[in-house]
């Protein structure tokens, strides 16, 4: 039986909401790139810190579509997990950068204030839910 919209919204924040480390790719001379990241999210909205003197950031101002994998545990064949196509905006807020500071940055930035520390804010365009059950990948209408 295929989920409501409204079970597959829950299912895909209790995965955002419980996996923080996933795979972020950007395009660099139309191939993908892909390295680990940290992910926080606000709703279907997702947030990674990086610095801006990054590489990432160089391909993300050439082209703004990123995909993200978030959520495999890698248990087994059957662990669910999304995969995100959006598009990135470099957020520099002081109010973003707070929410998301916690002791861990202090390994690369010296506070909140840090002048090259960021935020990547991704902005979904497509969700898709992998794994759970037989009627998977199912999309997330957004």
């Amino acid at each position: 039986m295929t989920m409501t919209q409204t079970e597959l919204k829950d299912k895909v924040l209790e995965i955002l909401e419980s996996h923080h480390v996933g795979t972020l790719s950007t395009i660099k001379d139309n191939k993908p790139h892909s390295r680990f990241m940290t992910f926080f999210n606000d709703d279907l909205t997702l947030m990674t810190p990086t610095s801006k003197e990054t590489h990432k950031v160089e391909d993300i101002e050439e082209n703004h579509n990123v995909h993200v994998l978030l959520g495999y545990d890698g248990e087994g064949w059957h662990d669910r997990y999304v995969e995100i196509q959006g598009t990135v905006k470099i957020d520099d807020s002081k109010e973003t950068k707070e929410k998301i500071w916690g002791d861990t940055l202090k390994r690369w930035f010296d506070s909140p204030e840090d002048p090259n520390y960021i935020v990547l804010r991704i902005t979904p365009e497509t969700i898709r839910l992998m794994n759970e059950g037989e009627n998977t990948p199912e999309t997330l209408e957004l």
